[in-house]
């Protein structure tokens, strides 16, 4: 069986209740009202009062035990929000806003204390490299060599003859213009030494 109990236009902003309504959500009665009890907020002692009148209204109204109770739901939604002015610089005026709401508690006694379900994040997809164009496959043929007759027998091996490195004929021909060159110059220099030592003698 559900329980419920509302309070109406609390004196808060919606944002700061739903940070306390957030801690008790699925937790036992016992367990709820003290963690509120030891939560220095005003919102922790708005809901407070709100869950304490829904345990009274189970017990009073209902014949429910409340250590058999569970928080089901608590909920906080916006309520009116009060429009006031504040002067500001050059004779305006800003708004303020003053915002109000509504705390909205269910408790049950059917219910056992829920985990939350992890959430199944799925794997990031990668990018699959793009296939690549298939080369077009060759046919190896392999051919059929004869077999030869390997022999290691130093005999059998017949040494090419090795041709004998002669000098080509236009330089043999240079060769001997050099010499006889050399020769004639050498008769030239003997003769005019032998013409100098007759002229010295005849002085």
């Amino acid at each position: 069986m559900e329980v419920r109990s509302v309070y109406k236009y609390a004196r808060i902003s919606p944002k700061k209740a739903r940070d306390v309504a957030r801690e008790i959500q699925g937790l036992p009665v016992s367990d709820a009202i003290d963690t509120l009890n030891f939560t220095p907020k005003k919102a922790a002692f708005l809901i407070g009062k709100t869950l304490k009148s829904a345990v009274a209204n189970a017990e009073n109204n209902h014949d429910l035990a409340a250590d058999s109770l569970h928080v089901k739901e608590a909920n906080i939604s916006d309520g009116p929000s009060f429009r006031r002015y504040k002067p500001r610089a050059r004779g305006s005026a800003s708004a303020i806003r003053k915002r109000t709401s509504h705390i909205y508690i269910i408790l049950t006694d059917e219910m056992a204390v829920e985990e939350k379900p992890a959430r199944d994040r799925k794997p990031k997809s990668k990018k699959k490299p793009a296939p690549k164009a298939k080369e077009p496959e060759v046919e190896e043929i392999e051919e059929e060599v004869p077999a030869t007759e390997e022999t290691d027998d130093p005999a059998n091996v017949e040494s090419a003859p090795v041709a004998e490195e002669t000098p080509d004929e236009s330089e043999a021909e240079a060769i001997d213009e050099v010499s006889d060159t050399a020769e004639e110059v050498s008769d030239e220099s003997s003769e005019g030494q032998e013409a100098a030592e007759e002229e010295k003698k005849e002085e």
